[in-house]
C-alpha cells in the first residue's frame, strides 16, 4: 500500500520533467506541502499538454491511477482532492478544457474525476470509498 511519503516520488518517477519545478517548490516552501506541490504538478501537466507531450500525460495519469488504487486513505484523498482537483482548477483557468485530461485517466481516477464534477455542480457529495479495493 502506498503511503503519504511515496505519493510525490511516484508522480516524479512518472513525470521526471516535473523534478526541477518540484525542487524549486521544496526550496521555497519545504517538502511538507504536498497539496501545494500538486497544484504545481497540475500546471506542469497543462504545459505538457499545450506543448503536445502526450506520452508524459499518459505516464502521469497511470501514476494517479496507482495513487487511487494502491494508496492508503491519505494517498487516495490526495490523488483526488490534491491532484485531480488541481488539474481541473489549473486547466479551467487556461484556454484548455480540463475534460481533455479525462482520456488519460484509468477507471478509478475517472470515477473520482466525475465525483469532483458532481460535487462542484451540487449534484452529489464527494465521499471516500470504504477501502482501496473499491477505489
Amino acid at each position: 500500500m502506498l503511503a503519504k511519503q511515496q505519493a510525490i516520488p511516484l508522480l516524479l518517477e512518472a513525470c521526471p520533467s516535473f523534478e526541477a519545478e518540484y525542487e524549486a517548490h521544496c526550496a521555497e516552501c519545504g517538502n511538507d506541502l504536498p497539496y501545494v506541490a500538486a497544484g504545481d504538478f497540475a500546471r506542469h501537466l497543462l504545459a505538457l499538454h499545450q506543448s503536445g507531450q502526450l506520452e508524459a500525460l499518459s505516464n502521469a495519469a497511470r501514476a494517479i491511477e496507482r495513487l487511487h488504487t494502491e494508496g492508503d486513505a491519505w494517498v487516495r484523498e490526495f490523488a483526488t482532492v490534491g491532484v485531480l482537483e488541481a488539474v481541473q482548477n489549473a486547466w479551467s483557468h487556461s484556454t484548455v478544457d480540463p475534460e481533455e485530461f479525462v482520456c488519460y485517466l484509468g477507471p478509478a481516477s475517472k470515477r473520482w474525476w466525475q465525483g469532483l464534477n458532481n460535487f462542484w455542480s451540487g449534484n452529489a457529495p464527494l465521499v471516500k470509498p470504504p477501502n482501496a479495493s473499491d477505489a
